[in-house]
């Protein structure tokens, strides 16, 4: 890997990313896979050196982070009595999969049929699953649904919550299911979210994607992919 400190020293690259967050760092490990072409990765934040990053529960100390995150603020909204509501966004290695809250859960399977039904060819659920599958490794093995030995850990939480089992006791009360798995056939219901972590680490684009393209060297040059 190179850094290009500059627009000067970055050299030639076949492809130009604008942005490192979750789709930034996939696409740039997609693109350099083979070795064919080079890519310039180009983002507006930091790299995520800081400690709360990798630590899941440091996503409460980033929230209100300006160096991490745009800060961006909604238009004020009618429906909720003229406020303006916080939405962060990571600006970082990383992007927003630095800074969330690492729950790990898909769309609704009918919302990707919907797409399909609107005429975007491959879009469908039965279309992206496998997509889903080879990007995920999943704690509790390959199945119809999950995949394992994919880049992006996936994990149970490792701690059962007193309040949070009740709170699964009261949903059945009132008829609504318990539900072990909101990515496998079914959303509804209630139960724990799995996050995207393993050994206490949390599991971003650039840690998962990136660190591996940033080892790859293109055929005949010096780098293949510059941050």
């Amino acid at each position: 890997m190179a850094e290009a400190n500059s627009a000067a020293d970055a050299g030639e690259f076949d492809y130009i990313v604008v942005g490192a967050g979750s789709a930034g760092c996939v696409l740039a490990n997609r693109l350099t896979a083979d070795g064919k072409y080079s890519v310039l990765l180009l983002e507006a934040g930091p790299r995520d050196r800081n400690m709360w990053i990798h630590i899941p529960i440091g996503y409460a100390k980033l929230f209100k982070n300006p160096k991490l995150n745009w800060m961006y603020q909604t238009e004020a909204e009618p429906e909720l009595e003229g406020r303006s509501i916080f939405q962060p966004r990571g600006k970082v290695l990383g992007g927003s999969s630095s800074i969330n809250g690492l729950i790990y859960i898909r769309g609704q399977h009918a919302d990707y049929d919907r797409w399909r039904q609107l005429g975007n060819v491959g879009w469908g659920y039965d279309d992206i699953l496998p997509y889903f599958k080879r990007a995920e490794n999943q704690q509790r093995g390959a199945d119809d649904y999950h995949g394992t030995g994919g880049p992006l850990n996936v994990s149970d939480q490792r701690q059962a919550d007193p309040l949070s089992d009740a709170f699964i006791r009261a949903a059945g009360e009132v008829g609504i299911p318990a539900n072990a798995d909101f990515n496998g056939a079914a959303q509804e219901g209630a139960g724990y979210y799995q996050t995207t972590t393993r050994h206490g680490r949390r599991g971003s684009t650039a840690r998962t994607y990136l660190r591996a393209a940033r080892l790859r060297r293109s055929r005949g040059r010096s780098h293949q992919l510059a941050v």
